[in-house]
């Protein structure tokens, strides 16, 4: 290296960037004798080199160029040494510090190869911000991806934010920069300062990879330290890890919107912190006997009116509830109640905002460039790239991210419709086909295979979910098959269906009756799951409760007698907050639910009767065990459509072991109604939604139900019922 510059490379430096500072900063070899030490300080006055033990003075560098570049010559060094600078400001301010570009490299070539082909399962190790130890200096290591910058800086308090003191070194031009710069600590508020190849600089951009993010409407990233959280759910980890069977175990979910479930209206209607929430949900969650709680997206998100859905730091639980930390706490308590935990995970799309992803290195690095298949044009957002190796690999790294990192049990990943259709709510010339002429994506096809096989390799019992609305097939089959791999599919057939039949009047019900048999046609066809998640309590589309027909005592009969079909339904359950109890207005993101509606004798008896049906769920096996398979399900009569009845058996994998379920959607109390079985003795009504402890008209069957023949439905036995108005009851044989 020479030991001079020249002064259009100094400036086309400290301006536009070079790749690799480390061959311009920090100690060469002379190109005369000896050694030589420059160093970038903007805005000091003075810089002394001291020795490494004792700090004594050993030279004081020369200003060499107006910017800030320093330099000192030691002619006689003949080997490398350790050293220190002495920093002199205006004013006499001084302090002792470590030179950045004495270190060296960390990212190993491997490290390198990964990443750019994409196989990275440990990426959030390598890029980001990690506080480590080199050369016995502790400091913060940066490592950040950005192909076509020509300059990448680290930028923050600890350097005024200016540019120009910490450029990052283009590892082997692979776009892969990094820079490790002693005596930074937790806590550090950081940031990335590119300049694009033409030379301009690009507004400031938070880190993909960060962990912890300040508080919206600030966007810096922080340096946080992932290690320090214990964990206490060892027991919770090691039953997921060995008992990886979710499709025969029961499943009830609970959806939350953590900024909304429950607010501080003492202290300005405050958001609760995620351990003010971990005090709270799991004791609820317990307490309703739901199985799982799923969170909409925790991720780092701009906008509160997104709901989350609009992400940009994948790899940071949103600060707006407290530290990752804090998060984490509120898992583990989760876990410690026998709580499972699913996250909404949104790889489907990707904000415009400044301080994010798109045009992160001046480029359309993460999105594409062509806004057909680059925009969502449904949201205003970008598209990820899911055939660029290394978007890939963020994005599926990510999801292992918190899985491993933060015990999460389940990925709900959200709008894969978007992902799978190339014309996905465009019309025609505003979408490209495939390389075969179809408007099929195979590089999300690709993508999606690929995460579902990450996910089952690396985290055996952690489960995926899809939110897919059209006839995509075997979306929830094995990639081995053909299919996408995930473990459940959401029914959104079955929710629009049955939810556009309660909504009709009772005396029209009889002219609609395929709506609410129809899901048993398919029903076997994906592992589903039944959701009435918050998409349908949002919009205009008015609360669970106002989708029912009727007066209130009939708004309520209804929404019962639903309830308990859906939970009788094949298929795992999903219902949002709020719905347990009937909140009577829309969803609002920024408010609390309404819980004083629990004083009312009708809103907590939907949410008792949840409770039971959670506990019925979980206790009868005849209800959960064979959720996807023909053997589970049997009809006794799905077109009783005059009478508005419907009824079915469901099967344990005992198929002694087994309940019958029958619906009655008229207000009228059918008296001897006959339902057929081929199974003689003695039954019990184990449910009733009519129940007066529910609200309900207290119409049930007591007793002993004894069957009778001749037989009905064309089975050999009969049972005579009293079907109470607007209600589903579930039967059961007596044993000894």
């Amino acid at each position: 290296m020479k030991d001079n510059l020249s002064p259009s490379f100094m400036h086309q430096m400290m301006t536009c960037g070079y790749g690799d500072p480390f061959t311009v900063l920090g100690m060469h070899p002379s190109d005369q004798s000896g050694l030589f030490i420059r160093v970038c300080y903007p805005g000091a006055e003075k810089i002394d080199v001291l020795s490494y033990e004792d700090e004594e003075t050993l030279a004081t560098m020369g200003r060499i160029h107006e910017y800030g570049l320093f330099q000192a010559n030691f002619p006689q060094a003949t080997e490398f040494f350790k050293y220190k600078l002495r920093v002199y400001f205006t004013g006499g301010h001084s302090y002792v510090t470590e030179d950045p570009y004495r270190f060296r490299p960390i990212l190993t070539d491997f490290d390198i190869h990964l990443l750019c082909e994409g196989n990275h399962k440990n990426l959030y190790d390598k890029l980001g911000a990690h506080l480590m130890t080199v050369d016995g200096v502790k400091g913060v290591f940066f490592a950040v991806w950005a192909p076509n910058a020509s300059r990448v800086s680290v930028i923050g308090n600890f350097n005024t934010w200016d540019g120009r003191r910490h450029m990052m070194r283009n590892r082997a031009n692979t776009g892969m920069w990094e820079l490790f710069i002693p005596g930074l600590v937790e806590g550090e508020y950081y940031k990335y300062e590119i300049v694009d190849n033409r030379g301009q600089v690009l507004p400031l951009k938070s880190d993909p990879v960060a962990f912890y993010a300040e508080v919206r409407p600030n966007t810096a990233s922080i340096v946080y330290d992932p290690t320090r959280y214990v964990w206490q759910d060892d027991s919770w980890m090691k039953q997921r890890k060995e008992s990886a069977d979710p499709l025969h175990k029961p499943m009830t979910i609970y959806e939350v919107h953590l900024g909304s479930w429950r607010r501080n209206s003492l202290e300005g209607n405050r958001f609760l912190t995620y351990r003010e929430m971990a005090k709270e949900l799991p004791e609820y969650v317990k307490y309703m006997g739901f199985t799982h709680v799923e969170f909409l997206p925790v991720s780092e998100h701009p906008f509160d009116g997104s709901w989350g859905y609009q992400t940009l730091g994948m790899y940071a639980p949103t600060s707006r509830y407290g530290s990752p930390d804090d998060f984490k706490f509120l898992v583990d308590t989760l876990h410690q109640n026998g709580i499972g935990v699913i996250i909404d995970w949104v790889p489907a799309h990707f904000p415009k905002d400044a301080h994010g992803l798109a045009n992160f290195d001046g480029t359309a690095l993460y999105e594409h460039a062509d806004v057909r298949k680059g925009e969502q044009l449904d949201w205003g957002t970008k598209v990820y790239n899911f055939g660029r190796n290394e978007v890939a690999n963020f994005l599926l790294a990510n999801a292992l991210f918190w899985l491993r990192e933060y015990h999460v049990d389940g990925l709900r990943v959200d709008a894969v419709a978007s992902m799978l259709y190339l014309d996905y709510s465009r019309k025609p010339g505003e979408w490209i086909p495939n390389e075969f002429g179809g408007r099929e994506n195979i590089e999300a096809i690709n993508f999606l295979r690929r995460l579902n096989e990450w996910v089952y390799a690396e985290q055996s019992g952690a489960v995926t979910f899809a939110e897919e609305s059209t006839s995509w097939p075997m979306v929830s089959r094995p990639t081995y098959l053909g299919g996408l791999g995930f473990t459940f599919k959401w029914n959104m057939g079955w929710m629009h269906d049955t939810l556009d039949y309660m909504n009709q009047d009772p005396i029209y019900r009889k002219y609609r009756q395929s709506e609410i048999t129809f899901s048993f046609v398919y029903a076997f066809h994906e592992n589903f799951v039944l959701p009435l998640s918050h998409d349908e309590v949002v919009h205009g589309k008015g609360p669970m409760i106002d989708k029912m027909p009727g007066d209130t005592w009939q708004k309520f009969a209804n929404l019962r007698g639903y309830y308990t079909y859906m939970y009788a339904h094949p298929g795992k359950k999903l219902l949002f907050m709020g719905s347990e109890f009937a909140q009577d207005r829309e969803w609002k993101f920024n408010d609390s639910l309404a819980w004083h509606l629990l004083l009312n004798s009708n809103n907590s008896g939907i949410q008792r009767l949840i409770k039971d049906l959670n506990d019925l769920h979980v206790s009868e096996k005849a209800l959960h065990e064979l959720d996807f398979e023909e053997a589970g399900f049997e009809w006794i009569d799905g077109s009783d459509a005059d009478r508005s009845v419907v009824s079915f058996k469901r099967k344990a994998k005992d198929s002694d072991d087994f309940v019958i379920v029958v619906s009655n959607f008229t207000p009228v109390v059918w008296q001897d109604y006959k339902v057929g079985t081929d199974e003689p003795g003695v039954y019990e009504e184990i449910f009733n939604s009519d129940n007066l402890k529910y609200g309900g008209s207290d119409v049930l069957n007591k007793g002993e139900l004894h069957t009778v023949a001749p037989g009905w439905n064309f089975k050999d036995y009969a049972l005579n019922l009293t079907l109470p108005p607007l209600a589903t009851i579930i039967l059961k044989p007596k044993r000894k």
